[in-house]
């Protein structure tokens, strides 16, 4: 049986976030799984969170590099994942809307895939935006008019032809030709086609968040659970329980720290893979139920950036960048320490350095709880 707090200090192993990642970036990626991306400017602060050393243009020249990508994935949002196991998740990403373009019960016609090896065509001779795609594909239907039906056909029109843009076999690139700090907002076909099967993601969900039970795996992946256990079942993987009796899975040999290691505080960007890795009602590993609603905007589906006292979300935070300084907010959520302000305040210092290393100056204000 393992204990909640056994599997808090499992998780923040793994994540970097007990001892920072001493490995080249890429690398780094990789083990602690794909990363949530939906809100760019907090891809630089999960890293910088997890990685030893991290510095923003890292990121950037592996982007440019073709070395790390961005793509519609998991649960149909944006994560940020190494090139060479992207094919993987992209694969297991489509599965369960397949065909994930379609948005009504018609039967697809087979000429549509016509239409989608055209558009890796398109997209692959160079970036594309949107509206340029919706454009491709209204030409196309000119061409094949009865290819979609007609019900389809008006929906796609309707949203602009968004579902062809979620598609997994897309990835992220900038308008300007090089990544930076604004959000990449054009599309191309990525170097290799969506690949892979599903055990190879379930065991990447446990390298980065393990041990974890099938619900876990399937919510993080956007499955259902059945054929996640399937799979879970199938491996060659260490049992175990936890207090509730609930099943869990991990790999053979990952690391599962005593209990009583020590826990520095720690700043989760906004999204925070760490934050959803887990089945909703089975997030207590890292958020204490009292801080939930604290962190999660159910109406408007956010996330908020929060830090990590003793492993655990003990309040929120934000950054701002005006007349030169980077100024971090710290929001607790319950009272702190002088030590603990000490070593939160020194972190939050830090993290801020990392992601404006241009700044002139850094700060950091903690609000009264």
């Amino acid at each position: 049986m393992l204990t909640t707090t056994a599997l808090n200090r499992a998780l923040l192993a793994r994540q970097g976030l007990l001892e920072r990642i001493d490995a080249p970036l890429v690398e780094a990626v990789e083990a602690v799984g794909a990363l949530q991306a939906q809100q760019w400017n907090a891809v630089p602060v999960a890293l910088a969170s997890r990685v030893e050393g991290f510095a923003p243009d890292e990121l950037f020249d592996a982007l440019d590099a073709g070395d790390l990508v961005m793509g519609t994935l998991l649960r149909g949002t944006l994560h940020l994942v190494s090139a060479r196991e992207h094919p993987a998740y992209a694969e297991v990403a489509d599965a369960p809307r397949a065909p994930f373009w379609r948005r009504t019960d018609a039967e697809p016609s087979p000429e549509i895939n016509d239409l989608l090896g055209e558009l890796l065509a398109f997209t692959g001779e160079a970036p594309r935006s949107g509206e340029e795609i919706a454009a491709f594909a209204e030409e196309w239907v000119a061409g094949h008019p009865d290819a979609f039906d007609l019900g389809e056909l008006e929906h796609q029109r309707e949203y602009k032809w968004r579902p062809f843009l979620r598609w997994s076999a897309f990835v992220r690139a900038p308008a300007d030709g090089r990544f930076g700090r604004k959000a990449p907002s054009l599309l191309r076909a990525a170097r290799k086609p969506p690949r892979g099967r599903l055990d190879e993601v379930v065991r990447r969900h446990l390298r980065a968040f393990g041990p974890a039970g099938a619900e876990d795996v399937a919510s993080w992946i956007g499955w259902r659970t059945p054929p996640v256990r399937e799979a879970l079942d199938g491996l060659e993987l260490d049992r175990f329980e936890d207090e509730e009796g609930r099943a869990l899975y991990d790999l053979p040999g990952a690391p599962r720290p005593d209990p009583g290691t020590p826990a520095r505080p720690r700043l989760l960007a906004a999204f925070d893979s760490a934050l959803l890795a887990y089945a909703s009602q089975r997030r207590a590993r890292i958020v204490p139920d009292r801080h939930r609603d604290a962190i999660y905007e159910r109406r408007n589906l956010r996330v908020k950036p929060s830090y990590l006292v003793d492993g655990l979300v003990a309040g929120t935070w934000d950054i701002e960048v005006k007349r030169s300084k980077a100024t971090v907010t710290l929001r607790p959520l319950e009272r702190l320490s002088a030590a603990t302000r000490r070593e939160l305040t020194a972190e939050a210092e830090r993290v801020a350095r990392a992601v404006h290393p241009d700044a002139k100056a850094h700060a950091v204000a903690v609000e009264r709880s």
